[in-house]
């Protein structure tokens, strides 16, 4: 099983939270793994909350909550930091500083969303390893300046969408797909072989896979989007289906 490990661990952290009345929580995750954690049937009566240090986070950690807590009482400092990284003469991507970050031996699952913006960027950390980042110099060709910030000094960067509305004879992955891409669906399946779709943040060959309502399909290249609605018929019994495409 794809995310086994992961499963395991987070049902080990809610045994642990209902047995000694205190929080656990996970490292960061991926958005598959925090998918895998929320559909998982033996979780499904853990308190269990998501924080990745702000609003809309990608990679997130899993807090799994005593009965008496509740969300607002959780002090993330303790859990989550910040730091940024001031580049000197050039902007480094987000790879530069994900090589930089894991060339200092910081396992992944320890650090959160990287946020670049021109020579900037915000990372999101856990506490063990901020002083260990903050000792950054380089990032790729730049040299750079690392200072800790506020979790509250993060920009709330406003999210877009575009709706999209489209009729499908079935809510099967290929149909959904073109409809919410643009693409013919020739050219969805092409792409679903290629195994440059997802579905629910994993990798999906199964061009007749249902689609369901709240899921999100990525495409390699191209983009992301939620199926809000799929609901009623067109005269020729065709399915309407909204969805959002993130930009």
């Amino acid at each position: 099983m794809e995310h086994e490990e992961i499963l395991k661990r987070a049902l080990d952290l809610a045994r642990r939270c209902e047995g000694r009345g205190v929080p656990a929580n996970t490292g960061f995750l991926t958005p598959a793994e925090r998918y895998a954690l929320t559909h998982e049937p033996a979780l499904r009566e853990a308190n269990m909350v998501f924080h990745g240090g702000y609003p809309d986070a990608e990679r997130t950690m899993a807090f799994f909550l005593p009965d008496w807590m509740e969300e607002d009482a959780l002090e993330l400092t303790e859990y989550l930091r910040a730091l940024r990284l001031r580049a000197f003469f050039g902007e480094p991507g987000h790879r530069d500083y994900m090589g930089a970050i894991l060339g200092m031996g910081v396992g992944r699952e320890w650090v959160g969303d990287i946020l670049v913006d021109g020579p900037e960027a915000i990372v999101l950390c856990q506490p063990s390893v901020l002083r260990h980042l903050l000792s950054i110099e380089k990032v790729g060709r730049y040299g750079v300046r690392a200072e800790e910030i506020a979790l509250s000094e993060i920009p709330v960067r406003e999210k877009h969408t575009e709706e999209r509305r489209f009729t499908v004879m079935s809510p099967r992955l290929d149909a959904v797909a073109a409809g919410l891409f643009h693409l013919s669906r020739t050219e969805c399946a092409r792409q679903i072989a290629l195994g440059a779709l997802s579905l629910n943040y994993t990798e999906c060959l199964k061009p007749d896979a249902p689609v369901r309502e709240g899921d999100v399909l990525s495409l390699r290249g191209t983009g992301k989007g939620r199926v809000a609605e799929i609901g009623g018929s067109s005269r020729k019994g065709r399915l309407f289906v909204t969805a959002e495409l993130y930009k």
